[in-house]
C-alpha cells in the first residue's frame, strides 16, 4: 500500500462525516462532520466542495467511500445513492482515487462506542457520523495490512 493519508467518508442523507488516516495507514481519527448539500440545481454541492478540499488539506492519497449494503449482501437503494456520489466525487478530486468499503454495521458500531464512552443523546447525533466514518477507515485499512 503507497504511503499516505487516506480519508473516509460516511455519506448519509443528512450529514457526511469525514476521518483521516495517518501517513503509514495505521490509525484513522474523527476530522469533520458536513451539512449535506441536496439541492440538485448545482453543479458542485458543498459537501463535495469542502470534501474536495480536504482532499489537498491533507494532500490524500486515497478516498474510502463506505459502501452501504444489506446483511444479505445485496446493495439496495442507499448503496445506489452512494455509488452516485462516489461518481461525482471522483470526477471531481481526479486523480485521487475513490474507493467503496462495505460498511455494514458501521453507524451501529460507532453508535455503540460512543455510548459506551458517555456520549449520548444531541452530542452523539454531532459526532456519530464522523465515528462511523473512522469505523468504515479503520476497517479498511485493517483489511489492506492483513492483504500484505
Amino acid at each position: 500500500m503507497q504511503r499516505g493519508v487516506r480519508l473516509g467518508i460516511d455519506v448519509g442523507k443528512v450529514r457526511v462525516g469525514v476521518a483521516r488516516s495517518d501517513p503509514d495507514g495505521i490509525l484513522a481519527t474523527p476530522v469533520v462532520t458536513l451539512a449535506r448539500d441536496n439541492t440538485e440545481n448545482t453543479d458542485l454541492p458543498t459537501d463535495i466542495s469542502e470534501i474536495s478540499q480536504l482532499v489537498t488539506e491533507h494532500e490524500a492519497v486515497e478516498v474510502v467511500l463506505g459502501l452501504p449494503v444489506n446483511l444479505s449482501g445485496a446493495e439496495g437503494p442507499a448503496a445506489i445513492h452512494v455509488r452516485a456520489y462516489a461518481e461525482k466525487l471522483a470526477d471531481v478530486i481526479a486523480p485521487v482515487p475513490v474507493v467503496l468499503s462495505d460498511e455494514r454495521m458501521s453507524t451501529v458500531a460507532a453508535t455503540r462506542r460512543l455510548s459506551d464512552r458517555g456520549v449520548k443523546g444531541r452530542r452523539q447525533r454531532a459526532v456519530v457520523d464522523q465515528a462511523a466514518a473512522v469505523e468504515i477507515l479503520q476497517s479498511w485499512l485493517d483489511s489492506q495490512r492483513r492483504r500484505r
